[in-house]
C-alpha cells in the first residue's frame, strides 16, 4: 500500500509525457499555427501591403499614385474622402472598390483599419500656418483662364503646351489623361507630387502661390485637352483615309 502514491505519480507523468508527444505529432493542433481567414485580417500594415503599396508605394511615399503620406494631401482629404476612395474608389480610372458593399474584398473594419492608419500619417502643424485650396472645387473652373494659368504655374516644368518640358513629361497626353478624373488633376496640382520632384501649390511660383479658382481654372484646361475617344492614336479623318486606300 506504501507503493500506490509512487506508482499514481508515476502513472500521472506518463501520461503528462504522452499528451505532449501528442501535441508534437505532424497536423496536431497548434494555436500559434492557426490561419486568420483573409477577412478578419485587420492589422493596417498588413492591409495596406497587400491592397494599397502597390500602387501608392511602401509606407504611403508614392508610386505610380499620388504618395498617401504626403502632408499637403493629408491636409486637404479628411477621412470621409479617404473612406470613400477606398470604399468605391474612382470610376473611370485605375483605383479599384476595396470594399465588398461595392464590390470589393475588405470589410467595414478593414476598410476602417486603412482609414485610421493612413490618416496617422498626418503631422501636426505640417503647413505652418499656411492653408491650403479645398480639396474639391468650390466653383467651375474656366478653360480659358486655365490656359493663362497654365503657363503662368505650370508651362516652366511641363512646357508651354503642356507636351513636356526639361524638368517634366507631358501631363496632356491622351493616356495619361483618359486614366486621371478631374478630381485627381486637381489633388496633384494642390498637393504636388513630391516624391517625383513636382512642386504643390504653394511653390509653383515663389512667393506668388495658387489660389482655389486658378487650380479650377488649370483643371479646367487640362480636362479640355482629353481626346473624345481615349486611346485612339490617330483622328478619325485619318482613320476613314487610310481604309479607304486600303480597299
Amino acid at each position: 500500500m506504501k507503493h500506490r502514491p509512487i506508482l499514481v505519480i508515476v502513472a500521472t507523468i506518463v501520461a503528462l509525457m504522452a499528451c505532449a508527444a501528442c501535441s508534437s505529432l505532424p497536423g496536431a493542433y497548434r494555436p500559434e499555427l492557426a490561419v486568420v481567414p483573409p477577412s478578419e485580417v485587420v492589422d493596417f500594415n498588413a492591409l495596406y501591403g497587400q491592397n494599397c503599396a502597390g500602387c501608392h508605394g511602401v509606407d504611403g511615399k508614392g508610386g505610380a499614385a499620388i504618395a498617401l503620406a504626403n502632408p499637403v494631401f493629408l491636409a486637404i482629404a479628411d477621412d470621409t474622402v479617404i473612406r470613400r476612395i477606398a470604399s468605391n474608389g474612382v470610376p473611370g480610372t485605375p483605383m479599384s472598390a476595396f470594399a465588398q458593399s461595392a464590390g470589393g474584398m475588405l470589410t467595414e473594419k478593414q476598410i476602417d483599419s486603412l482609414v485610421t492608419g493612413i490618416r496617422s500619417w498626418a503631422k501636426p502643424n505640417a503647413l505652418g500656418d499656411q492653408t491650403p485650396p479645398p480639396y474639391a472645387a468650390q466653383a467651375p473652373g474656366d478653360a480659358q483662364r486655365g490656359a493663362d494659368a497654365y503657363r503662368t504655374y505650370c508651362s516652366s516644368c511641363h512646357g508651354a503646351n503642356g507636351r513636356g518640358g526639361s524638368k517634366a513629361s507631358s501631363i496632356v497626353d491622351g493616356s495619361y489623361l483618359a486614366l486621371v478624373s478631374d478630381q485627381q488633376l486637381r489633388t496633384v496640382v494642390i498637393a504636388g507630387r513630391p516624391e517625383l520632384g513636382a512642386p504643390d501649390w504653394l511653390s509653383d511660383v515663389e512667393g506668388h502661390p495658387m489660389s482655389a479658382q486658378d487650380i479650377s481654372d488649370v483643371v479646367a484646361w487640362l480636362s479640355s485637352q482629353r481626346q473624345k475617344f481615349p486611346g485612339q492614336p490617330y483622328p478619325m479623318s485619318s482613320m476613314n483615309r487610310a481604309q479607304g486606300e486600303s480597299q
